[in-house]
């Protein structure tokens, strides 16, 4: 199973790397000739992390099913800010896309800096952390629901980032493609995440269904 993970994991990287640049520049209108100025921000490289390593922890984090409370080997604040951080890059990239679609190049909720971006991006990691946090406290299952809730918002954020970008493509903006263009990423990119290591529970379910069709006296 370790072996599957590091596979889905290296691909999932592979894809990320290989089609954010071009992605964007498709998606924002931006001359192919400049995607390897895209790679030169540093930006662009701790969002690629971000993602990636988000999606192989949640492949690696060992789960115990041996009773009927799934109980986590490792500390289940790793699940908490995993999921939290996935979802604060869907909420930031829906919120701003949304922004972009109504003012256009004289958006109020995009930051004009990197800092502000990601100063925006933390503080929504906090909320959707404490979020999950609260949440946990009522439920048990919590892998599987961060993987849930993450497809969800996944999908979500694509529904409402993808009409925002035809707006601001109609529009001939500047710079506000740009920003639905990065909703647009990010949520493929999350999704991707979520599709990983739920591929990997299913095989886990079955190969634990075989083991007890197996073993004697069941």
């Amino acid at each position: 199973m370790k072996r599957w993970g590091i596979v889905i994991t290296a691909g999932y990287a592979v894809i990320v790397l290989a089609l954010l640049g071009p992605g964007l520049a498709l998606l924002s209108g931006l001359p192919l000739s400049g995607v390897a100025n895209l790679y030169t921000t540093w930006l662009l490289w701790l969002w690629a992390a971000a993602l990636v390593g988000g999606e192989a922890l949640l492949l690696f984090l060992s789960v115990d099913t041996s009773r009927r409370l799934i109980r986590s080997r490792r500390h289940v604040l790793l699940s908490v800010l995993l999921g939290g951080l996935m979802l604060a890059l869907l909420t930031a990239a829906a919120v701003w896309s949304v922004d972009a679609a109504v003012f256009g190049d004289q958006s109020v909720l995009v930051p004009g800096t990197d800092w502000g971006a990601i100063g925006t991006c933390v503080g929504l990691w906090i909320l959707w952390a404490v979020a999950f946090w609260l949440y946990h406290r009522r439920s048990s299952e919590m892998l599987e629901k961060v993987l849930s809730w993450v497809l969800r918002g996944s999908v979500l954020e694509l529904l409402v980032a993808v009409p925002c970008h035809i707006i601001v493509r109609q529009r001939n903006d500047c710079s506000a493609p740009i920003v639905s263009g990065f909703g647009i990423v990010t949520g493929i990119a999350v999704m991707l995440v979520s599709f990983g290591p739920g591929v990997l529970f299913l095989f886990r379910r079955r190969m634990e269904v075989y083991r007890k069709l197996d073993a004697p006296g069941e």
